[in-house]
């Protein structure tokens, strides 16, 4: 790896002035990572009205060179994930904060920076809450995805500016709940910080990557990433409940379900996050123990005293209502799935398979390592499966490499990892009687 600290700008350089550490004993040691205390220009007062925004448009569409644009949620605290801060900073435009509560059409915005490459980090994130405010990019560069790709070992933001930047960044606001206001001015300084040198970042690492020669892959991930549509919803979201593989009967099941979706729907109505309504261990607890009547219920972990009798009543409704799910009607042991069996199975249904995603596994594996890349993002592990389970015959590169696009691997994934899948499924050979393949470990 390439030191990318000698590729930052120098508008980089300005970013430390007055908000560095100052003299005495708060400055930082010689050499050491220079923390960025104050914006460039202050904390930008909060846009919340319409003819503050409009100020905005006219100024960001006037700027020059990328966007950088972060979100803050309230994840933990309120229903869903919409944005509840807007940062933006732009050259010649300078920082701004919009509150999507004020502001809750940013179309203006969005439109106005149509054709502007957009800068996050871990976009995949702040791109659903930003597309409900109407802004949508047409290209971005992703800084998380690109220090994964570049092959850091820690990405998040804070650890990307002081490795490549050499600056280092308060991340004690992360968690707090954005939903307040006023948003107190520690929380504002936080959050234009975050914007600060995003687009310092993001030059540094494309010169990492160019010099790496992975600048072409990582386009193309930012490519499929801004042209992706929104997510498809879950099959089944509440079997995403913490615990749910200790319950094993189809009418506890059931109780999950009904006690999920209650909860669900008085959270959305409440705003509040489902979690701070009842906790998924005691979903479990109750679905485990199909409580007789709400003595029997309040007696379990997360139903005690504190809780208020009609919301007792309101779970050991639920609870009954999961008791009267005729049987036919109860929910599966596992959630209905497209594509290859759990891999655990393999050996048993398909030997031959199993034995061709052992193979492929150890290939990926060795290939990820010797490109300084995370396997997962080498190519994911399910599309690995898939080609495992059916592959196409002959299994030639030319012929894994259409299979692994047509499940949605990007070309330049399609061409490094096909010739080492053709090779491992051409050398998989079924075990032996009484010789097991190599145990599923959970991984891939």
């Amino acid at each position: 790896m390439t030191d990318a600290r000698e590729a930052t700008t120098d508008s980089t350089d300005d970013a430390t002035g007055s908000q560095a550490a100052g003299d005495g004993a708060d400055a930082p040691e010689a050499g050491g990572p220079i923390p960025l205390l104050e914006p460039r220009e202050g904390i930008p007062p909060v846009v919340a009205d319409a003819t503050a925004l409009a100020e905005v448009v006219a100024r960001f569409a006037a700027g020059t060179g990328p966007v950088a644009i972060d979100a803050e949620r309230a994840s933990g605290y309120r229903y869903g994930q919409r944005a509840y801060l807007v940062q933006l900073r732009r050259q010649g435009a300078g920082s701004t904060l919009i509150d999507p509560v004020g502001c809750p059409d940013l179309s203006s915005l969005g439109a106005a920076l149509a054709d502007t490459e957009w800068v996050l980090h871990a976009a995949t994130q702040d791109l659903p809450c930003l597309a409900e405010l109407g802004m949508r990019p047409t290209s971005l560069f992703d800084t998380e995805l690109a220090g994964r790709i570049a092959g850091f070992p820690r990405v998040g933001l804070g650890p990307m500016v002081e490795s490549v930047l050499g600056f280092t960044l308060e991340k004690g606001h992360s968690a707090v709940d954005w939903s307040t206001r006023p948003l107190p001015e520690p929380w504002l300084r936080y959050a234009a910080l975050d914007v600060e040198v995003l687009v310092d970042l993001r030059d540094a690492l494309e010169a990492e990557l160019d010099a790496q020669g992975k600048l072409d892959w990582a386009k193309e991930e930012f490519a499929a990433i801004a042209a992706a549509g929104p997510p498809a919803p879950r099959v089944d979201p509440w079997r995403r409940t913490s615990g749910v593989h200790k319950v094993r009967r189809r009418r506890q099941l059931a109780a999950v379900k009904e006690l999920w979706q209650t909860r669900d729907r008085v959270a959305r109505d409440r705003d509040i996050s489902p979690g701070r309504i009842l906790s998924d261990a005691a979903i479990v607890a109750a679905a485990l123990a199909m409580p007789a009547n709400i003595h029997a219920l309040q007696a379990l972990p997360g139903f005690g005293p504190r809780v208020h009798r009609r919301a007792l009543e309101q779970w050991f409704s639920a609870v009954e209502s999961a008791r009267a799910v005729p049987e036919a009607q109860l929910p599966p042991p596992s959630a209905p799935h497209e594509g290859p069996p759990p891999p655990r199975s393999w050996a048993e249904k398909d030997p031959l398979a199993a034995a061709r995603l052992a193979g492929a596994r150890s290939a990926v594996g060795t290939l990820a390592e010797s490109l300084n890349l995370p396997q997962e993002n080498l190519v994911s592990p399910d599309l690995v499966r898939r080609v495992s389970w059916a592959p196409p015959a002959p299994a030639t590169a030319e012929a894994v490499a259409a299979a692994l696009r047509g499940h949605g691997a990007r070309g330049w994934q399609s061409e490094l990892v096909a010739p080492v899948l053709a090779k491992a499924f051409a050398q998989a050979r079924t075990p032996a009687p009484g010789v097991a393949t190599a145990p599923f470990n959970g991984q891939g």
